[in-house]
């Protein structure tokens, strides 16, 4: 069963997911980003260019050339992607076919409408049996 944990209390929630992510490379994990907004999905890619001096975190769209061969892939789309260990979803909706994952990461801001609809999906998770484990990004 996928594992779905929540992130939440982010102030800024396009920089906690890049952190998040940048973790996760620096732990040598594959992440695909499920971002069907283009505004949100080319702020990702722009602070993963620009969000630490010291490093770089490899990552393209899911429609590169070189897609096959990146750890961080950005989608609008999950349908046509083999990659299944760990999906983190930047949407506002429970995405597509969650469950074929390993693992679901959400990000959530601080903003009402961010939260008001995360509530809204751990609920969905929830009612469907799975276990939800929170993290509280406005501490630290």
């Amino acid at each position: 069963m996928t594992q779905v944990f929540f992130y939440h209390g982010a102030s800024d929630k396009i920089a906690a997911a890049c952190a998040l992510l940048g973790g996760a490379y620096a732990k040598n994990k594959r992440m695909l980003v499920y971002a069907p907004e283009n505004d949100v999905a080319s702020n990702v890619d722009r602070m993963l260019w620009t969000h630490s001096a010291l490093g770089f975190v490899p990552h393209c769209r899911s429609d590169s050339p070189l897609a096959a061969e990146t750890p961080i892939l950005i989608t609008d789309n999950l349908d046509q992607l083999s990659q299944d260990d760990r999906l983190m979803n930047l949407s506002q909706v429970v995405p597509p076919g969650f469950s074929r994952f390993h693992s679901l990461i959400e990000v959530v801001g601080q903003e009402e409408s961010d939260r008001s609809s995360a509530r809204d999906r751990v609920r969905f998770y929830k009612d469907r049996g799975y276990e939800v484990r929170y993290f509280d990004l406005g501490e630290r």
